[in-house]
């Protein structure tokens, strides 16, 4: 059986900024607590991945390569927003860090992931990664392609409207 075990953190700075990145293109087929089921298209290749309940930072993970030209088809099936973003890699001690840039109604959110070996290995932040969102579900791929990180901005900006005119009331 094949483990994930992945971390995540927001990025803070650009310090990481010392390659070019791989346009991605995912959907998902199915999405639920239980499993989900996503297609991703990475530059010219194309990859069928079904991962199953997420427990701390582990899943199960079962990734096949599949033809871009069926991936396409299935992108057209996926329900939700499709997730682009531009995926860089970069080894940092000892460990290879994917910093994805979101576009689309995700643009502005960019996220680190790094893989490990075991829940319990340590590791050594670089500096350019700031608040761990490993817990957080809002920040899972799943999510973000329907309930995009632009609508939280939103979202946001009615709550502070309302807090004010509730404070201008008062």
């Amino acid at each position: 059986m094949a483990i994930e075990i992945e971390r995540k953190f927001l990025v803070v700075s650009d310090g990481w900024r010392t390659t070019d990145g791989m346009l991605y293109r995912q959907g998902y087929l199915n999405r639920d607590k239980m499993r989900t089921v996503r297609v991703r298209q990475a530059g010219d290749q194309a990859f069928l991945t079904i991962k199953g309940k997420t427990t701390g930072i582990s899943r199960t993970e079962f990734e096949y390569p599949i033809p871009v030209n069926d991936a396409e088809e299935l992108l057209a099936l996926c329900d939700g927003t499709l997730i682009e973003k531009i995926r860089h890699k970069i080894v940092y001690a000892g460990l290879t860090w994917e910093i994805d840039e979101f576009l689309g109604d995700n643009a502005g959110l960019v996220v680190a992931e790094v893989e490990l070996t075991s829940a319990e290995q340590a590791i050594e932040l670089p500096t350019w990664v700031g608040v761990e969102v490993s817990n957080d579900p809002k920040y899972y791929n799943s999510n973000l392609s329907t309930n995009p990180f632009l609508s939280w901005q939103a979202m946001d900006e009615e709550r502070m409207l309302e807090r004010s005119s509730l404070a201008g009331i008062a």
